[in-house]
């Protein structure tokens, strides 16, 4: 249905509603419209659940006019606003709820990972296909070299996501060369923080060993860009990295799973990966299509720090974006910053107390002297601050330096966001929760790689115990969900069903005590992944004045067994009360 977008005061808006009703349902006589005004859509006739309150609150009718929530409650006292123009959509007992928000999504990495070809240790389902998972490292390398035999040119550099040591073992520039001595490879480790190349790759690049003098996190003759490594290399191959062609089609497969995921707001915290203008240019090509969602972008310090000569530069070019980039369904998030800490969970290179039982070290995407200035600095300037942050060790650090920065200069309400958050402990979530933080985690990674971190690396305790959600729900810290895609399935029941039963992709129950309940896991994807944002007063919840975004359900997830929330159907999305 497509509805007539006019403009409509918010004041009128407001004084013909009512607040969301709960069950048994409500309504004060006080609140009765004494002017009648039209709606554009009345939704009735199933479970609308709209998360606007601590519990489950549930209303039995929603108007809409303008692509904004006019009425929330009663029937009868929605049809005061009906009249033989207003759409009515009975929706046949199934439910409504405020449209998914995915808070921490890269368009960038799914343009890339997309269109190409993915090989990784489990399957990947796309919206025409499934990627069939691979594991151990015959059968992996057999894969790529068919792959490579079958797709490569010798003009183009081919890229292949997915790959992952404890998964696929060893891999090298001489195992690429060995494969494809002619044809230009780059394989994107799992994590999307590594990637190796072989010597044709490296000169359609056009890079040299020289370089990345300097570079600790570059092995040169292994052909290994990793961390920092990755982040010097990316600027340097963005023209591969952009192809047109690729980069375009692998957007459009992008919205395709958002829209059939219930997705109706997407974030990506940390744009630019590789080139500002040009992934700019190419997104708005995608949205200017009008696909049903909206992309928010938060900038990414750390790379604009490499762009523009420094963290002060960066601040000022960050303060010039909204002006000049926004647009109606495109908008950077005023005052807010993405910055990075150590590496990533995938790679295990997560900064870890303890250290790991196999002896390998950690790795600082930021090293830490500069990430203390980078915080510091955006803190000081009243920014919402997002920090990339896995292992204990790397969550330990930010919360220090942000501790420091408190007492020198204290801020209320900061909502500085630990993005991630692999392991950590009981005693630093209450240190979260004590500095006013809020947190946004993947509970994937416990479904994906508790398991084998479990056997390496980490050790039972903490490889059972990844993501310890409860922990933060027990303390009242705001809790969002995200997929980081492609780090998990850009699925947000698939979030919710993972924080709710802490099954692993092995079937193991591991660290059941963190379990949160399916009402935590749903405000995780609506309500409070729009306050991660500060968008909390227009998204999220189903109240007046605020944008018609839902999602339809062909289930409520509160009245079902919670190890079937991940079935759920999506039947379809609003977007802006069409």
């Amino acid at each position: 249905m497509t509805f007539p977008v006019l403009f409509f005061p918010l004041a009128f808006l407001l004084a013909s509603s009512s607040v969301a009703d709960s069950t048994p349902l409500t309504v004060e006589a006080s609140v009765v419209p004494t002017t009648r005004i039209i709606a554009d859509s009345i939704y009735y006739g199933g479970d609308i659940l709209t998360m606007a309150s601590d519990t489950a609150h549930y209303a039995q009718a929603v108007a809409v006019l303008n692509g904004k929530i006019l009425f929330v409650g009663k029937k009868e006292q929605a049809l005061l606003h009906q009249s033989d123009e207003t759409v009515m959509v009975d929706l046949q007992g199934n439910t409504m709820m405020p449209g998914f928000i995915e808070p921490h999504l890269h368009p960038s990495i799914a343009a890339i990972m997309l269109p190409n070809e993915i090989i990784a240790p489990y399957d990947w389902v796309l919206p025409d296909e499934t990627k069939i998972g691979v594991q151990g490292h015959d059968n992996y390398i057999d894969r790529i070299t068919t792959s490579i035999e079958e797709n490569a040119q010798s003009d183009n550099v081919y890229f292949i996501w997915g790959y992952h040591q404890l998964w696929h073992g060893e891999l090298s520039r001489d195992i690429l060369n060995r494969i494809a001595p002619d044809q230009p490879v780059a394989i994107i480790h799992r994590s999307f923080h590594e990637i190796y190349l072989n010597d044709a790759a490296i000169a359609a690049i056009g890079i040299e060993k020289k370089d990345f003098l300097g570079n600790p996190q570059v092995d040169w003759e292994a052909g290994h860009f990793y961390e920092g490594g990755w982040l010097a290399l990316v600027p340097r191959m963005a023209s591969n990295l952009l192809d047109l062609k690729r980069y375009l089609k692998g957007l459009s497969i992008m919205s395709q799973l958002v829209v059939q995921n219930g997705i109706t707001t997407i974030a990506e915290p940390g744009f630019p990966s590789a080139n500002f203008e040009a992934e700019y240019a190419l997104l708005k090509v995608e949205m200017d299509k009008l696909p049903p969602y909206s992309v928010y972008l938060i900038p990414n310090g750390t790379q604009l720090y490499r762009m523009k000569g420094g963290n002060k530069q960066a601040l000022a070019f960050t303060r010039t974006l909204d002006e000049k980039y926004n647009t109606d369904n495109i908008k950077f998030l005023p005052n807010q910053i993405k910055l990075f800490s150590d590496g990533a969970i995938y790679s295990q290179l997560m900064q870890m107390q303890d250290g790991y039982t196999d002896g390998h070290a950690g790795e600082w995407m930021t090293p830490p002297d500069l990430l203390k200035e980078q915080l510091s600095l955006y803190w000081d300037n009243d920014y919402k601050i997002h920090v990339h942050s896995n292992g204990d060790l790397g969550i330990q650090q930010v919360l220090d330096f942000n501790s420091a920065d408190q007492k020198r200069n204290p801020r209320s309400d900061h909502r500085l966001t630990l993005h991630h958050m692999g392991y950590f402990t009981d005693a630093q979530a209450q240190q979260v929760a004590d500095l006013g933080m809020d947190a946004s985690v993947n509970p994937y990674y416990l479904w994906a790689l508790a398991d084998k971190y479990s056997e390496i690396g980490l050790g039972k305790e903490r490889g059972e115990n990844l993501v310890r959600i409860n922990s933060l729900a027990e303390k009242n810290v705001p809790i969002s969900f995200h997929s980081d895609f492609s780090m998990a399935p850009m699925e947000p029941l698939t979030l919710a069903w993972t924080a709710v039963n802490r099954v692993t992709s092995q079937g193991s129950k591991f660290s059941q005590d963190q379990r949160v309940d399916v009402y935590t896991a749903l405000q995780a994807i609506t309500i409070n992944a729009a306050r991660v944002l500060n968008l909390e007063n227009e998204i999220g919840s189903i109240e007046v004045g605020k944008t018609a975004n839902f999602v339809l359900l062909d289930e409520n997830p509160l009245q079902i067994d919670p190890i079937m929330l991940k079935d759920i159907k999506v039947l379809g999305t609003v977007y802006r009360g069409e």
